[in-house]
């Protein structure tokens, strides 16, 4: 017996293979952000497949995605690994997201508009009923508070008119999450986000440049700060 198949067979498919994909994809980059696999674990990409009951073509796939977003490594024929973290490649990142983000609010600054302002007050109002509910709860799931404060982040630039500076600030923001959530759960160092969230607020809609990037790069700077106390061994010294 033949079975024809029609021209929305050979549609559906298709969309079934991204859809499968798109799944795999965003529970394994959940995972490598929750810390459910550390950082230059062994992605055996059968075990992967086994368990997310996908074939082994779909699985490389999703992998080779979250390649593309460095959140994991290829070792040639060797498979895939959990990119590594350390402190030196967080500084890296931090140093380089103050120059580009502050070059970006910048430009958004000077020729944002009222929508542009009305989209940061809405953005600025969601973050602080999350971090009400973190000050209330510390050990509440992170993921509403990241999405919410990458909401507000975006917003603040939204109005810059660069393309590149934004796909940059996209990554860079995205390879900080991880590191963000280990400063997050580690809490070693007396630290009020919401108020340097709200300095930042205010003096963007003041339209008061110079004091707005100085309070992000300020911001930025003090997750590098929390995140070496939390991970240097006790009694370390720092050269001075």
């Amino acid at each position: 017996m033949t079975i024809e198949t029609t021209e929305d067979d050979r549609e559906i498919a298709p969309k079934a293979g991204r859809t499968l994909v798109e799944s795999a994809y965003a529970t394994l980059r959940r995972e490598i952000l929750d810390g459910a696999y550390e950082p230059g674990a062994k992605l055996r990409t059968e075990e992967l497949r086994a368990r997310y009951n996908i074939s082994g073509s779909t699985m490389r796939e999703a992998l080779t995605r979250l390649l593309g977003e460095a959140l994991v490594t290829s070792e040639g024929q060797r498979g895939f690994r959990v990119a590594p973290a350390s402190l030196e490649d967080f500084r890296d990142l931090t140093e380089v997201r103050k120059l580009i983000e502050t070059e970006a609010l910048r430009q958004a600054i000077a020729v944002g508009d009222e929508a542009w302002e009305s989209q940061i007050v809405a953005t600025f109002y969601r973050l602080s009923k999350v971090e009400e509910r973190l000050a209330e709860d510390p050990a509440a799931p992170l993921s509403e508070f990241e999405a919410r404060n990458r909401e507000f982040h975006h917003a603040l630039i939204a109005a810059c008119p660069s393309r590149w500076l934004h796909h940059m600030i996209g990554l860079l923001f995205q390879q900080s999450e991880r590191y963000r959530r280990i400063a997050l759960a580690k809490r070693t160092v007396p630290r009020d986000v919401h108020a340097e969230h709200r300095a930042i607020f205010d003096a963007t809609l003041a339209r008061n440049t110079e004091l707005a990037c100085q309070l992000t790069m300020d911001h930025i700077e003090r997750t590098l700060t929390v995140l070496r106390t939390a991970l240097e061994p006790p009694g370390f010294q720092r050269a001075r």
